[in-house]
């Protein structure tokens, strides 16, 4: 559990044998037994259960905490569902817990949630769901417990430990949940084609839990995900997205792709990459699946970084390829210049899957244009010039770039993949070595537009855009040094061949107070 979870479920008193008597050989015997004694008898759950009884109700702790328990992985918030009003049994709890504690409740939909050590704790009162085929949202009514644990999606959702005094801590599993764990496996309490038409998000659900959880799904199940896949069009893009994320973010987000692709969902939910797939060959000649290249990337980026936007970056680095391709029969398939055509579709692809439009999509933009840039660098001699532009357009984030890079070589031949590697830490040790001495991240130009406009009495204009576009490019070619003194002595001998005079001499640099979008490379004129 986390820390927080754990701060909240203190073990207060011994627990009920009852929960693992029909589990003695196996091994969540001793798992049940532990997590029972250190997270089921404690004191808040001893709450509930006094709460329960002084309220005439019946409560249990139901959902992904209980499979959670099972997994020992962390949780951050507890499902307690209640025949009768979960939002009366929340604020029955909250007046007894210390600190003020308050239930937040929202009538239309039955529910109430106290925030406690950390913790979110939502209440629901027990209900059975029915469908109209066009929408996802349930008409609900008051239920049962078997009724509620039948309209979960999956088996190992549904187990259930009882907070009720008369038989505290009792496990309640009635479709085997705890042998799907066991065997590793994603399967519905019901039919699963009455589960995923009913709501198709369960769909996308079962494939997010079996790429976190690296578990299989089960066959009738996923036979009916392939049957239904149509269906995800009546679930928003939000939710879908939702989903999505937590599929990349994963240990191994290819698992979650590859099962997306199989079912058919990829297709419909995000066509770009699903036209990644395939190899065409002429003359014999055939190309990389850039598919399966491209979750390759996005596996080896997951074992360096938990950062969901670097992760975008390495699922869309490769995306114009399909547009870029051409047969030479020179040289082969080439996708030339598919880095800039995938960095202006990024923002279409982000609006279509209603990511953020902002720095975050800029940083993803920015990461797939420049992907190669390094690559390029490592298959030449590095230059100190070449550094600084790539310090200079990558800026904060080249260290991501760099990593990307890394993860970008999937090469099968262990001979070009160390070459690759191997000339990365030479660009690497450049960008440390020109860092250190031009101090180019997040660089701006020691000499602004208002500088040049001051000293030659001049207007904003095209000389203006010259003059600075002259220095800045001498600072990357090595010409000048970074530096105020270098740069305006050099800008003053630029402007004599524009046939501007000095009019007012400035002995001090214009004060930049926050670095701005890295500006595009003009044309000299």
């Amino acid at each position: 559990m986390s820390s927080d979870t754990a701060s909240l479920f203190v073990s207060a008193s011994q627990s009920s044998s009852k929960t693992t008597e029909h589990y003695k050989n196996s091994y969540f015997c001793s798992t049940m037994q532990y997590h029972l004694e250190r997270h089921i008898d404690n004191p808040f759950f001893r709450l509930v259960a006094a709460s329960s009884k002084e309220l005439n109700m019946r409560s249990y702790v139901i959902g992904g905490f209980v499979r959670d328990l099972f997994l020992r992985r962390s949780s951050s918030d507890i499902d307690i569902v209640t025949i009768g009003s979960g939002i009366a049994l929340a604020k029955h709890i909250a007046s007894k817990l210390p600190g003020h504690c308050e239930a937040k409740f929202y009538g239309r939909f039955g529910t109430a949630m106290i925030r406690y050590k950390g913790v979110e704790i939502e209440f629901v009162g027990a209900r059975k769901e029915s469908y109209d085929r066009n929408s996802r949202k349930p008409i609900v009514e008051d239920g049962t417990l078997e009724d509620d644990q039948k309209r979960r999606d999956f088996t190992i959702n549904a187990m259930a430990f009882s907070l009720n005094e008369d038989d505290f801590g009792a496990f309640l599993d009635p479709f085997n949940g705890v042998d799907d764990l066991e065997n590793l496996t994603i399967r519905t309490p019901l039919d699963p084609d009455i589960t995923y038409s009913d709501d198709p998000l369960r769909m996308m659900r079962a494939i997010r839990f079996a790429s976190q959880l690296n578990f299989c799904i089960d066959e009738e199940s996923f036979e009916a995900i392939k049957r239904n896949v149509k269906r995800i069009k009546i679930v928003s893009m939000e939710r879908v997205t939702e989903e999505l994320n937590k599929i990349i973010l994963s240990k191994r987000p290819s698992l979650g792709f590859k099962l997306l692709d199989k079912s058919g969902l990829l297709a419909l939910i995000f066509p770009q990459l699903a036209a990644l797939k395939g190899v065409e060959v002429v003359n014999g000649r055939g190309h990389k699946d850039n598919f399966f290249h491209t979750l390759q990337v996005l596996d080896h980026v997951a074992e360096q970084s938990g950062n969901l936007w670097l992760r975008w970056a390495a699922l869309l680095h490769d995306i114009a390829k399909p547009v870029t391709k051409r047969w030479d029969s020179t040289i082969g398939w080439t996708f030339h210049s598919h880095e800039f055509r995938g960095a202006k579709m990024v923002p279409k692809i982000f609006d279509q899957m209603k990511l953020p439009l902002n720095e975050k999509m800029k940083y993803v933009q920015k990461l797939v244009m420049l992907h190669m840039r390094p690559i390029i660098l490592a298959e030449d001699i590095v230059t100190d010039s070449a550094v600084r532009r790539l310090l200079f357009d990558a800026g904060d984030d080249i260290d991501d770039l760099m990593l990307l890079c890394h993860a970008d070589i999937t090469s099968k031949n262990e001979e070009k993949v160390r070459k690759y590697h191997h000339n990365f830490e030479i660009v690497k040790e450049k960008l440390k070595e020109i860092e250190a001495k031009d101090h180019l991240r997040n660089w701006q130009p020691p000499i602004d537009g208002e500088s040049i406009m001051a000293t030659f009495g001049i207007p904003e204009g095209r000389q203006v855009g010259i003059i600075k576009n002259t220095i800045r490019e001498a600072i990357l070619d090595g010409v000048i040094g970074n530096s105020f003194e270098e740069a305006y002595t050099f800008m003053k001998a630029e402007a004599e061949k524009l046939g501007l005079k000095v009019k007012n001499e400035i002995s001090e640099p214009v004060s930049v107070k926050a670095n701005g979008p890295v500006p595009p490379k003009t044309t000299r004129r």
